[in-house]
């Protein structure tokens, strides 16, 4: 029987590793305070650190963390330390990009596993080789690879683990070695300060004018190096039978909800518990920009999200289930979104009550008084609800 491939998640707060895991990712990759490519995230001390690992491997999950910056001489001072304490705290790999930071890694903690970064650009089998020779155990591919390149590679080295991204944002830069970001709000992308430039707005204007030159995609404007977000859950058997034993989601900088939705609609998937047409609507209820395939089939000019930087997504959040409860016995939630009795509520969930709806027609304050509209910013409230909710679950609110 050929193994399941392994869905990776983002982990930008010690909440979201909890949401990935509890939705069912089989690994979470993070960052910490340093050396990380998302330093905007909110990231983990050590003593976090140190506690995720052991949280995740109690589940039976596994932590991969990122020091994959291009260094400069003065990161070497911390980074021999940093690798030690990865290797100390029982982290399963570390994600490096930078071939000085490899060698010192494999010095200083020879026992800890290293994956090399999506942003070695990773772009042919040769390469792929290259890393496995001096003891990389997995290669996260660049993005820009076909479904048939991953294919040769894998046959060129076939005990080789190759990671593959199969969901989200996409850097305009070739495997995110981005400038754009550095050169106009000095802010270096390559070492985890990135601006998300690409995602703006851009007009043209001649040297001195004060009118921009017609350039509109729409009467919006025009997002010119605005890339659409990967979706790749239709072709999960096609990767895993080119060779890649990973699917990565991309995300440390999104929201909880939006890791619980993408997480929960991949795991259903792959276990076969719910088909690709309705997982794809699943993804389309949280906000994206418009999806593509990239690059899995061959050449692809039609990656550029032109019209606008991200659509709202078909469901609104509105609350966390805090305690679990079900029918006379009330569940406790916690408001994140404002909603009303006579609302239509959905559940979002790793267990049986997934998709489930049912109208508003109770609840109250924690001191039993009645609320007709949950509009106060993160307040816990007693909701009856004619199925359980589960501890973890989450509710949206179904548009009418």
């Amino acid at each position: 029987m050929e193994k399941i491939p392994e869905l990776l998640a983002p982990a930008g707060s010690f909440e979201k590793l909890k949401t990935a895991l509890h939705f069912g990712a089989d690994a979470v990759y993070l960052g910490g305070k340093q050396f990380s490519l998302r330093a905007m995230a909110d990231n983990f001390t050590a003593s976090e650190m140190k506690e995720a690992v052991s949280y995740a491997h109690m589940r039976g999950k596994k932590v991969y963390v990122t020091a994959n910056i291009f260094a400069r001489d003065t990161d070497f001072i911390d980074l021999a330390d940093y690798f030690r304490f990865l290797a100390s705290i029982g982290a399963d790999a570390a994600l490096v990009t930078d071939p000085g930071v490899f060698s010192l890694a494999r010095e200083v903690a020879p026992d800890l596993p290293l994956h090399i970064s999506t942003q070695a650009n990773v772009t042919n089998a040769r390469a792929a080789a290259f890393w496995q020779k001096q003891g990389a155990s997995r290669v996260v591919l660049a993005r820009e690879l076909s479904l048939a390149e991953i294919a040769k590679i894998h046959a060129f080295c076939p005990e080789l683990e190759l990671e593959a991204f199969v969901h989200g944002a996409m850097c305009i830069s070739y495997s995110g070695r981005c400038l754009l970001s550095n050169y106009i709000a000095g802010r270096d992308s390559n070492r985890g300060a990135c601006a998300q430039i690409c995602r703006w707005k851009f007009s043209v204007r001649p040297e001195g004018g004060d009118e921009p030159l017609s350039a509109e995609e729409d009467e919006r404007g025009t997002y010119i190096f605005n890339s659409k977000d990967l979706n790749m859950l239709p072709y999960l058997s096609e990767l895993a039978g080119a060779g890649v034993c990973s699917f990565k989601i991309e995300g440390r900088m999104k929201s909880a909800y939006y890791l619980a939705t993408v997480v929960n609609a991949y795991r259903r998937a792959m276990d076969g518990k719910l088909d690709v047409p309705s997982a794809l609507q699943e993804l389309c209820k949280v906000a994206h920009r418009e999806y593509t395939a990239a690059y899995a089939f061959g050449r692809n000019d039609e990656t550029v999200a032109y019209s606008n930087s991200q659509a709202a997504g078909t469901r609104e959040y509105v609350a966390d289930v805090l305690e679990s409860g079900e029918g006379d016995k009330p569940a406790l939630v916690q408001m994140r979104g404002r909603f009303r009795v006579g609302d239509t509520l959905e559940v979002l969930s790793p267990y049986e009550n997934f998709d489930s709806r049912f109208v508003v027609g109770r609840m109250t304050d924690e001191a039993g008084v009645p609320v007709a509209d949950a509009k106060l910013v993160m307040q816990k409230l007693h909701l009856f609800s004619p199925f359980a909710l589960r501890a973890g679950d989450i509710l949206r609110r179904v548009p009418v």
